[in-house]
């Protein structure tokens, strides 16, 4: 084995990893601000702030449906700088939106713009790591999008709260300018793809892509819908309960995503996914239990840190499972299906509790919440045990078509 193709930090590596980084910086920044701009600044109710989220996440799904089919065909490039143009009119046209149509309108473009370029750079990072090293690689790729997840929300509120609406569109865009330059270094001689069959941790024996697919991309999915309770809605948590700094949840967040990132790609690569996807379950009901109670800026941190712990832990593994569980040519398909099954949890979780929360409150909300990640539990556990079930029988059923030797 040639040493040099063991490498995980090249150039390219680092440069789709900051790109990443940059991407769903910018969208953080505004998908847990623009909630309570809505409510704010244009009067909407709480259906209506959910729709500021749910709409965008619907349509970045629709944009990868064709994106996928792009980078099959060699569109990368362009998928990137023409997300990164539209996603960019959409944040210039914030500043202007005078009602919540207008709101929602540009929040569908934004998600068109995103859905292009969110779904070429995982692909493309996925393509320069190394087959051996695909868990580690993963991870540290998607510390990026969790530390995004983290920061970013942390950033906008402060902006938004401090020195306005207009310095936090201005942010906003001039993270996601900075990718441009960057991304032209990408367009070199990034390869096509590995060559070596991948891996495929608890793919269905003669299943199709899809079928690979489908149990990851429901657990993606599942995860997914805490959090879209916490990007539309965590701010206005915090007004309900009178807790003056909010944001820190999110800081601390970031922490504990960074921490567990060092560890769980290794992890992976070792034990595979049942050791990251259990604990951190777990980890996930510890925290939204312990936000829906909170009533002092102390209480968020060990609420902050149990559900980084949780999110930071399954996502990269989640992502890593989808790709190793497809051809090289298919990983456009598998990434894409992994960020569809995030936005679409992070949609139907934001409109389901803001349903519960229009009826209830915030804290109940959380509350109700948890019944996702205890569905995901279950659901892995019991697939797990089931294919565990299947395969001691396979061999029994085998030994008993054997002709007798008496």
């Amino acid at each position: 084995m040639n040493p040099s193709s063991e490498r995980l930090w090249t150039t390219s590596f680092i440069t789709l990893t900051l790109c990443n980084l940059l991407l769903f910086l910018g969208l953080q920044m505004t998908l847990s601000t623009l909630p309570a701009y809505a409510e704010a600044a244009l009067q909407a109710t709480p259906v209506q702030v959910s729709l500021v989220t749910s709409l965008f996440a619907l349509s970045a799904i629709a944009s990868r449906l064709f994106s996928a089919r792009a980078m099959e065909k060699g569109g990368r490039n362009l998928l990137i700088f023409l997300g990164l143009t539209v996603s960019l009119a959409a944040v210039a046209g914030y500043y202007f939106a005078g009602s919540i149509l207008t709101l929602l309108l540009l929040r569908i473009l934004f998600g068109i713009g995103f859905g292009m370029a969110s779904t070429a750079f995982p692909t493309m990072a996925s393509d320069v790591i190394p087959i051996r090293r695909m868990g580690e690689g993963m991870g540290y790729f998607g510390l990026s999008t969790s530390l995004a997840m983290s920061a970013g929300p942390l950033i906008g509120l402060s902006l938004l709260q401090g020195p306005g609406f207009g310095s936090l569109l201005l942010g906003t865009a001039a993270v996601l300018a900075l990718i441009l330059p960057l991304g032209f270094r990408l367009s070199a001689a990034l390869p096509a793809g590995h060559q070596e069959p991948p891996a495929a941790p608890a793919a269905a024996p003669g299943g199709g892509v899809y079928r690979r697919l489908l149990l990851p991309g429901l657990l993606n999915f599942l995860l997914s819908i805490s959090y879209g309770g916490l990007l539309g809605f965590l701010a206005l948590f915090g007004a309900e309960r009178n807790l003056q700094h909010i944001a820190y949840f999110f800081l601390f967040n970031a922490v504990a995503i960074l921490v567990i990132r060092l560890l769980s790609g290794r992890i992976y690569d070792r034990f595979g996914p049942a050791a990251l996807l259990i604990p951190g379950s777990l980890f996930i009901i510890a925290g939204l239990l312990l936000l829906s109670f909170a009533s002092t800026t102390a209480a968020l941190f060990p609420a902050a840190l149990c559900y980084g712990f949780g999110f930071g832990s399954m996502q990269p593994a989640l992502q890593t499972w989808m790709i190793q569980s497809v051809e090289p040519r298919q990983r456009g398909l598998a990434n894409g299906m992994f960020l569809n099954s995030l936005d679409l949890g992070v949609a139907i979780g934001s409109m389901l509790l803001g349903a519960i929360a229009m009826y209830t409150s915030y804290a109940v909300m959380y509350r109700y919440s948890i019944l996702a990640p205890v569905l995901l539990l279950t659901v892995y556990l019991a697939v797990s045990a089931y294919r565990q079930g299947h395969k001691r029988k396979a061999p029994m059923a085998g030994a008993a078509t054997q002709p007798s030797r008496e």
